[in-house]
């Protein structure tokens, strides 16, 4: 038995580009329901199932048996702990482990997941002496959505289907069925394990144990030849490659290389943005973080545009997913979310449209510097889309959304969470923040200036928008922006929390909104009481609702979710305000590299490897919570690195 804080808990995902992934940790100790080796979106990129959880795996030798695997149970009862065994790992160009068992034999154990394939290709060699070397594999099945958990139960088939190229399970009819292909001997003698314990799970106060089944056990004499074990689901992993044929090495072989290249030639940053972009029909959508988030509004239009348009690479599924969600607006909003099982999109937020032409705005940006032909047609189509949002704010949607006779925007009603801060349990909003956000005011008026470039109907409503902005928000005494005006729709009252939303007026989005001298003061004021090595905390720690540490259950971490703890993706529009509001000197340039781009590549080793969290604590260590693999905080640092490599030119 051994503690789990000895492990090393940091994670490694592997993606499709469909919604399914892999993901672990390094120690191998599964500590999420999430973690699993085959993970596949049914209809992507949602209705997302756990198919194989994982595997025990084992070595015989001369010298004994030795396990390569970890695994812990019910009670902090850990069996078997092949982490001790562990000599290294990477993740470049996949996940790879080194097992160091005895002075001669070191067991390398590799895994990728290949794109746009819903399967795992799994491989065991030796470093050392080959002779007398067995590897022994038993797989761990669970299909089940991949949010909830699997007991032990009668309905489970418990039958092994043998085919001419593979052996195959269907535990439950409804879900998807499960080949593997192998050079190994395969062994029936299902059983069932019990109370699986995921302390990631503990940790968040949520459900923590299941039980997993398994059909048998694989067998390989690696006297002469590695293993191999590909799993895929709904078809072999050998169907779709042409030149693999059905032979597990060949196959592997085959589709390693053609990997390998892929990520050669894509790049570091490449790699990690394609985990991101994944199909949604015939289009391209952007998952917005793992394991637990899919596709929403908001975040796909924030993240896009540090991950597809700092480089003239992604202008193309930039382009295709603006068009896609074109398709979507109703009355003016665009969806936030769209669920996991089924097709009805939920439209329950008041910026997730207006990012949506923040986003246009960048695209079109980046195609005339890039020198990208955008159509009249796609053009026409894109300009009417951001007419159809604006007419349908002015006009009032849903939830009380709607166009006041001050230029700004009120939205909000009882027991709804409408901004970016949305946590809720059960009928409590912890920041319902009803009236008129100070950020969904920077986000509209930048909307208007936007359509101005084309359309001259919205000029009256922006100027009278920005004089208001200016009067109702800036809190003379503090030196700073209120965070809500009108409060809960009381004319003339506001809410004064210290809030990072007020940097979005300085940075963040095309057009500032404060003079030279207020913009100074927002910013100096949010480095002061606000600014962490990596993000903004999202309460003041003076006021009497901030909390320092995201942890706990379900209502103590959504009563902190946005009440101090550290977003990181609020970095890039506050690096950009902060260059604002400074001369673009080289010595400033420098300093912002350091300031904000240094702890952001020293993150990328942290939490999920080559990715950035999604929130962290409030106070030193910071440590990283949430999503481990967040794809606004990794499209905002591409945004900051972009921002600090072309000497601060940003338009204003």
């Amino acid at each position: 038995m051994a503690s789990s804080e000895t492990h090393d808990l940091r994670e490694w995902l592997e993606t499709d580009g469909l919604g399914g992934f892999a993901s672990g940790t390094v120690s191998g100790q599964r500590t999420r329901r999430y973690h699993a080796l085959l993970l596949v979106a049914q209809n992507p990129p949602s209705d997302r199932v756990v198919l194989v959880n994982g595997f025990d795996a084992w070595v015989q030798t001369p010298d004994g048996t030795f396990p390569i695997s970890t695994q812990y149970y019910r009670g902090d009862v850990e069996t078997p702990c092949g982490h001790q065994f562990i000599e290294s790992m990477t993740t470049s160009p996949w996940p790879t482990w080194r097992y160091q068992i005895t002075e001669q034999i070191t067991i390398i154990q590799e895994l990728f997941v290949p794109d746009q394939k819903q399967g795992v290709a799994v491989r065991w060699s030796i470093s050392g002496n080959r002779k007398d070397i067995h590897l022994h594999v038993r797989p761990f099945l669970s299909c089940r959505d991949f949010h909830s958990m699997q007991h032990a139960n009668a309905q489970f088939d418990q039958t092994t289907t043998r085919g001419e190229h593979s052996i195959s399970w269907q535990p439950y009819s409804e879900m998807p069925r499960i080949y593997a292909q192998t050079n190994a001997n395969f062994e029936e003698s299902f059983q069932w394990y019990y109370s699986f314990l995921y302390t990631a799970e503990r940790d968040r106060g949520l459900d923590d144990t299941e039980d997993n089944a398994s059909h048998g056990e694989f067998y390989w004499d690696l006297t002469d030849e590695d293993a191999y074990l590909l799993l895929a689901s709904g078809a072999e992993f050998s169907d779709g490659y042409s030149q693999a044929g059905t032979n597990a090495k060949e196959t592997f072989e085959i589709v390693a290389n053609k990997e390998r290249i892929r990520r050669e030639n894509a790049g570091r940053d490449d790699a990690v943005i394609r985990s991101y972009v994944v199909k949604r029909g015939e289009g391209r959508t952007i998952i917005a973080g793992y394991p637990w988030f899919g596709d929403w509004g908001r975040d796909t239009f924030i993240a896009l545009r540090g991950l597809c348009l700092t480089s003239p690479g992604w202008l193309d599924t930039a382009h295709q997913i603006l068009m896609n969600w074109a398709e979507t607006i109703s009355d003016g909003m665009l969806p936030n979310r769209f669920p996991d099982r089924g097709e009805t999109p939920e439209y329950n937020s008041v910026d997730a449209s207006l990012w949506y032409i923040i986003a246009i705005h960048d695209y079109l940006e980046a195609s005339a510097r890039s020198q990208r032909t955008v159509t009249p047609d796609d053009r026409k189509r894109l300009e009417t889309a951001i007419e159809s949002i604006l007419d349908g704010y002015a006009a009032g949607t849903r939830y009380g959304i709607r166009l006041e006779s001050d230029g700004l925007i009120a939205a909000g009603e009882p027991r709804i969470q409408l901004t970016w801060m949305d946590a809720k349990v059960g009928d409590w909003v912890v920041t319902p923040r009803i009236g008129k956000p100070v950020e969904i005011q920077a986000l509209w008026l930048n909307a208007l200036s936007i359509a101005g470039s084309f359309c001259d109907r919205f000029t009256e409503q922006l100027e009278r928008g920005k004089e208001t902005f200016v009067n109702r928000f800036w809190n003379d005494a503090g030196g700073y922006l209120f965070d809500v005006v009108d409060h809960n729709h009381e004319p003339g009252s506001v809410d004064d929390a210290f809030r990072p939303n007020q940097i979005f007026a300085v940075g963040g989005l095309p057009h500032t909104l404060l003079d030279q001298k207020k913009a100074r003061q927002v910013v100096d004021a949010v480095e002061q009481r606000l600014l962490t090595p990596i993000g903004l905390r999202s309460l003041c720690p003076s006021h009497p609702d901030y909390k320092a540490r995201y942890e706990g259950g379900v209502l103590e971490r959504d009563g902190a979710y946005h009440q101090g703890t550290v977003w990181p993706w609020l970095l890039g529009p506050f690096a950009e305000a902060w260059l604002r509001v400074r001369d673009s000197t080289t010595s400033t340039i420098t300093e912002g590299q350091e300031k904000f781009l240094a702890p952001l590549k020293a993150h990328l080793a942290e939490g999920g490897i080559g990715h950035i969290s999604e929130i962290c604590d409030a106070t030193p260590p910071y440590t990283p919570r949430g999503c481990p693999f967040q794809a606004w905080s990794f499209g905002e640092y591409l945004r900051i690195q972009h921002l600090f490599q072309h000497d601060g030119v940003i338009d204003q």
